[in-house]
């Protein structure tokens, strides 16, 4: 069952999470409510053919990574609203299955989520934004700025934004754009003997951003001995944080013991020795 809710940017469930649920390890971003329950059916729900999926059941996988009751309920009343799940009543009991915007929400994600190299930048050269929001749009100026970081570019100075590649503006900034906001994206190229290694550490924090991958690192390194649907919905929850952390920046431009590489090679593993049993669990429960 679905239902096409309200527009929601492709973008936006990865960038705009409610307060965090718990505090994170050194370098790790909170695993959020939101984040929890988008990894969850983004990796178990869709496209699985599944029924609806009770909300006792996802209560107690986000209670056993750390997210009560009462978070996780008012995060699934928060995104019916946005459009994103529809509640589906049997007697007191509420289930939630997807809209259809959160199914081609989910599907755009999958893209950078699988991607055979998602540090790495698409084409040449480097892509350039600018844009000027009145200061009276604050949330206007907000949702630019977010939509940018998540579309991989960094700040180089007031007012001009940087990325690395041939990066499409974000659809929901162009039609911003066409409705009348002041923003102007175009290429541009190295001009010989101006390395853009200057631009780059200006544009990003490289040690907080190797930090990050380190901590991933860290978590994942090894392979988890628990219950696999809240391993693999922890596992994609943080790698959905750490795209939105680690922009694609050249390889030229970085250390040579740059993280990012062994980053995907520990995501890849987890996710390998997690989904399936994760995807038969999953199906077992909703069996009973």
């Amino acid at each position: 069952m679905v239902r096409i809710g309200p527009a929601v940017p492709a973008r936006a469930i990865l960038r705009r999470m409610p307060p965090p649920a718990a505090e994170a390890r050194p370098g790790r971003a909170p695993r959020r409510p939101e984040q929890l329950l988008l990894a969850f059916v983004g990796e178990l729900v869709l496209d699985r053919g599944l029924g609806p999926v009770p909300t006792a059941l996802l209560v107690d996988v986000l209670a056993g990574l750390g997210v009560g009751e009462a978070a996780t309920r008012a995060t699934l009343a928060r995104m019916a609203r946005r459009g994103l799940l529809e509640p589906v009543r049997e007697g007191r009991a509420v289930s939630w299955v997807l809209t259809a915007e959160c199914e081609r929400v989910l599907r755009e994600a999958h893209g950078r989520v699988f991607a055979p190299d998602p540090f790495a930048p698409e084409g040449a050269g480097w892509t350039l934004v600018t844009f000027s929001v009145p200061e009276r749009r604050r949330e206007l100026r907000h949702r630019v700025r977010a939509e940018l970081t998540w579309a991989g570019f960094g700040l180089l100075r007031d007012g001009l934004w940087i990325a690395p590649g041939e990066v499409a503006v974000p659809a929901p900034l162009a039609a911003l754009a066409r409705d009348g906001l002041d923003l102007v994206a175009f290429r541009a190229t190295e001009v010989a003997g101006f390395s853009a290694a200057r631009s780059v550490a200006a544009a990003w924090r490289l040690d907080e951003i190797r930090e990050r991958h380190l901590a991933f690192q860290a978590e994942w390194a090894t392979p988890s001995d628990g219950d696999p649907v809240r391993a693999v919905t922890a596992l994609v929850a943080d790698w959905l944080a750490l795209l939105r952390a680690a922009p694609r920046l050249p390889a030229e431009h970085l250390d040579a013991d740059w993280p990012a590489a062994a980053s995907v090679r520990a995501f890849r593993d987890r996710h390998g020795e997690l989904a399936g049993p994760a995807r038969a669990a999953l199906a077992r429960r909703l069996a009973r």
